[in-house]
């Protein structure tokens, strides 16, 4: 599912950062400049190859990163990793875990949105109801941040929801009156040209 261009981001987590990938590197590059100040031997293409190596590496790992663990909430959608949910479709975010409480809650077993089989490491799962009853988790490493952003989104679209409807009504009423006030004085006219009509003896 692309979401809108002129969507607003009110919620983001990259998964993975790209500067990560010039850590290896750059400790690469500060060995070897020790050992040139120090009048070591200088072990040239080690320490390139094992640059380069480490680089490629987490370059992989911020790509993965990137498309199965970033997490991006806008106006009209949530997506967690690689699956995108409609904000329409979400009805409710649901309380936290009681960390006092023994009991798992219902919605910890639910379905975790995205590819993974369950909530990434590091991150911490939100229980969500769809509007069709079910339920599911969104996921985050700011999950309160993201929880925050849900229901301020979740309830500005209802409210939105709700004043549509309401409009709605009031225009079909409104144009139904209107009907009803054109047609009354046609009634009227009709009824009193019957009443000018003289009876048959």
């Amino acid at each position: 599912m692309t979401e809108p261009q002129d969507a607003t981001v009110l919620f983001f987590e990259p998964g993975a950062r790209w500067r990560s990938v010039a850590y290896g590197p750059v400790l690469c590059a500060i060995v070897l400049i020790v050992e040139i100040v120090s009048s070591s031997p200088v072990h040239w293409f080690a320490l390139i190859f094992c640059g380069a190596l480490v680089a490629g590496f987490v370059a992989l790992q911020v790509v993965a990163g990137q498309r199965h663990v970033s997490v991006e909430l806008t106006d009209t959608a949530l997506r967690d990793g690689a699956e995108t949910l409609p904000l329409s479709s979400i009805a409710e975010v649901l309380p936290e875990r009681d960390p006092n409480s023994w009991d798992d809650e219902e919605w910890e077993s639910a379905r975790v949105i995205g590819e993974l089989t369950g909530v990434p490491r590091r991150r911490t799962g939100i229980g969500l109801k769809l509007a069709d009853g079910g339920l599911v988790q969104a996921w985050a490493r700011d999950h309160r941040g993201l929880r925050a952003a849900l229901e301020s989104a979740v309830s500005s679209r209802s409210s939105g929801d709700g004043e549509s409807v309401e409009t709605v009504g009031t225009s079909e009423m409104t144009g139904k009156s209107e009907t009803v006030a054109k047609s009354e004085p046609a009634v009227k006219s009709e009824a009193v040209g019957k009443s000018e009509v003289p009876g048959r003896p």
